[in-house]
């Protein structure tokens, strides 16, 4: 067995906080012992604190200063969700079977889509013009002042959180992860304490964010996992059986994968359909999703036992397996062994909805 000896004084430099290079006096410096004695508390004096209860947003799932996810694949219908979800909060609306509790205000930062798009869906989307949603599009910004939003970058993070602050925002939406935070490899986890200091300043601050994401080719959110710890919620969208025409619109299943907030029964699978009239109307319609639907998302996202799909789904392994040699009948699952598979024809075929 190998000793290790520590140097005490060697450990001591190594975290000691490097002396001020600009002149600032070192008594200037905070004194942490000081700060820190002010902000313990025993036990006990935790048992009498009065800590207000979160507001709710939406529902009982999104909560005053929640860090959550909305991932799927490309072109799926991520955004016409993520806006439905911004309206509706903004104007003390319902989305779906969620309603807010009272409008407030919102900020909706674009950074892919088209600012002809946008409008077009914040037009049908809502018949209130209402001055609550904010939008930061990206190219706005550029056409505006010549420059690109990267969040990845501490000035700008600050510069938006000042300005979320001064115009009383209690709701940011950051669509999507890979265009906002240019230049972070997705898979290192080290990479996303780049961001994670920024998201928990906007939760001291009891800003709410919902960030879009998209999936990966194993149908999981795309990057490290690390960025999941924290989330009060994430929600995942998978494919409709019928993705009808995508000029029409958006098909698709949601799941919450973690809800830190609410149960299953407030938070259920659903179907959702975005139906287009023409430029000025939306026609939006929710229900519980089908059976078939959550058990091919459960196995698309790894859960290929029928033990693990019966626990998960709450059903018996017997129902599990009646259904699962259905979807195999239909070529929509395949079996190895114990192992079930989604089939290539599993879902339909995907078309790119506009994102």
């Amino acid at each position: 067995m190998s000793t290790v000896t520590l140097n005490l004084d060697e450990l001591e430099r190594e975290v000691a906080p490097e002396k001020p290079t600009d002149g600032t006096p070192t008594d200037a410096l905070p004194d942490w012992q000081a700060i820190l004695q002010s902000a313990a508390v025993t036990a006990g004096e935790l048992q009498t604190l009065v800590i207000p209860p979160r507001e709710e947003l939406l529902a009982r799932w999104f909560l005053a200063g929640d860090l959550g996810f909305l991932f799927g694949p490309r072109g799926l219908g991520k955004t016409w969700l993520a806006m439905l979800f911004a309206h509706a909060i903004a104007e003390g609306g319902a989305a779906g079977p969620w309603t807010a509790s009272k409008p407030r205000r919102v900020l909706y930062v674009d950074g892919e889509m088209g600012l002809d798009l946008t409008k077009q869906r914040d037009t049908v989307l809502t018949n209130l013009a209402s001055d609550n949603l904010l939008y930061l599009h990206h190219q706005l910004l550029f056409e505006r002042t010549g420059k690109v939003l990267n969040l990845t970058g501490t000035l700008v993070q600050d510069g938006l959180l000042r300005y979320a602050l001064a115009n009383q925002v209690e709701v940011v939406f950051l669509d999507n992860l890979s265009c906002l935070f240019t230049g972070m490899k997705e898979n290192d986890a080290d990479a996303w304490e780049l961001v994670l200091p920024w998201l928990l300043q906007l939760r001291r601050n009891g800003i709410a964010v919902g960030v879009v994401a998209h999936a990966g080719r194993n149908g999981l959110m795309r990057g490290t996992s690390r960025r999941e710890d924290s989330a009060a919620w994430i929600i995942g969208l998978s494919e409709h059986k019928d993705a009808g025409n995508p000029a029409d619109g958006a098909r698709f299943v949601s799941r919450f994968l973690k809800n830190r907030n609410a149960t299953e029964t407030d938070c259920p699978p659903l179907e959702w359909r975005f139906d287009r009239d023409g430029d000025s109307q939306v026609r939006i319609t929710h229900r519980l999703a089908d059976t078939a639907e959550i058990l091919l998302g459960w196995v698309g996202d790894g859960l290929d036992t029928a033990t693990a799909l019966a626990e998960e789904m709450n059903v018996s392994k017997g129902q599990i397996s009646k259904l699962a040699k259905r979807l195999i009948a239909q070529g929509r699952l395949r079996k190895s062994g114990r192992s079930y598979a989604v089939a290539d024809g599993g879902t339909a075929a995907r078309k790119p909805y506009p994102d």
